[in-house]
């Protein structure tokens, strides 16, 4: 218990680590981001200065190269020289074939307008605005840290999906333990029972009482054997599905309200499979005590067997109060239940038993509100 317990927190302490060290990039980004906007900010008033002292004053003419070194400095920040009527006058580092478009001038001196405020110019009774852009650098820093949240929310779901499996691991190991045990404890009263069936049978007793006793104590036996499986993977033999599932519909026909019909058909009398007996008898019973709730005590249920080139089919049906056409792929999740007691596990581990074990398909074929529901189960043939 200590073990789980200190797992717990570490977990969590190494979540919290986690999030602090990105919480702590992402406010280092923006401190950053911030600090490069001002350096581009600053160059560009630079640039402006070197511009209006070179036009001011005749002395520098001879001197451009001094402008030319400056605006090296800004040679990847787009930028665009307006008078002060609004008219683009010059324009650099945009794209070279684009520029020629006045409508592409327009809409990046838009783009301008909105990200930083112009720069002044005012010299020799000229007043002029340069606006410009962000760099590409700087663009780049702007979505790195809604990247790093993607990264992060990746490196979350990761976690979460890795800590939701073992916790499931754990459940499941947990489900068996307890499946297993409960079969072994099931095993001792059993054999005690029937010690006693064979004492009873030397009794002047009705061997009818006797039978109905010994029925019931090998369906126990059934019940243990099938939670002794639960966890590993059964074995597959040849079977006579027909005779199989004819034995589990008349155990439930003959322990049932004689409000309920049943009926049972198969195209032929033997159809071969590959199953397990024991799990694949708890499927029908889960399926036939599915309708039997859904009946309320009252209605019909019927099963049909049949088979194709390649498949045998089976068909479970009820007059019950059917199900939502929303809840067909819900009613087979673990805990999934309509009823006011129960656990929900019933359809589950019957889709596990078809699917997982005997690699056959089950799911509800159709279903009408108030009318019923019909079942089918697939299964390869031998």
């Amino acid at each position: 218990m200590a073990f789980f317990k200190n797992t717990y927190w570490i977990k969590r302490i190494a979540i919290s680590i986690s999030l602090l060290i990105v919480l702590f990039i992402l406010w280092n980004t923006y401190v950053f981001f911030q600090k490069f906007k001002e350096d581009e900010r600053a160059k560009m008033e630079i640039y402006a200065t070197a511009i209006k002292e070179v036009a001011s004053n005749p002395d520098l003419n001879d001197n451009f190269n001094l402008v030319n070194k400056v605006y090296e400095t800004i040679e990847n920040i787009p930028t665009i020289l307006v008078d002060e009527n609004g008219e683009i006058k010059q324009f650099h580092n945009l794209d070279s074939i684009k520029s020629k478009e006045p409508e592409y001038l327009k809409q990046q001196l838009a783009i301008m307008k909105n990200q930083n405020e112009p720069i002044f110019l005012e010299y020799l009774n000229i007043k002029e605005y340069i606006y410009y852009r962000n760099s590409d650098l700087l663009y780049k820093l702007k979505y790195y840290p809604l990247a790093l949240v993607l990264i992060l929310g990746l490196f979350l779901t990761i976690i979460y999906m890795v800590y939701k499996s073992n916790k499931v691991a754990e459940q499941n190991k947990l489900w068996t333990g307890m499946a297993k045990e409960t079969a072994h404890q099931i095993g001792t009263p059993l054999s005690s029972l029937l010690g006693w069936i064979a004492i009873l049978r030397t009794e002047n007793i009705s061997s009818n009482y006797v039978d109905e006793i010994e029925k019931d104590v090998h369906r126990l036996n059934t019940i243990a054997n099938r939670f002794s499986k639960i966890g590993s993977l059964p074995e597959l033999h040849p079977h006579n599905i027909v005779s199989i599932t004819k034995t589990a519909f008349d155990y439930l026909e003959n322990r049932s309200s004689k409000q309920i019909s049943f009926e049972f058909f198969a195209e032929k009398e033997e159809i071969i499979c590959d199953l397990n007996t024991e799990l694949y008898g708890w499927v029908i019973e889960n399926l036939i005590k599915n309708a039997i709730d859904a009946m309320l005590g009252k209605g019909s249920v019927s099963l049909k067997i049949t088979e194709n080139h390649k498949d045998v089919r089976i068909l479970v049906s009820d007059t019950g109060k059917g199900i939502p056409k929303a809840q067909f792929s819900q009613v087979f999740n673990p805990g999934f239940t309509t009823k006011k007691r129960g656990w929900g596990l019933g359809l589950s581990l019957s889709k596990r038993i078809v699917e997982d074990y005997h690699k056959g398909k089950i799911h509800v074929l159709k279903s009408e509100l108030g009318k019923g529901t019909t079942f089918e189960i697939l299964l390869k043939l031998k």
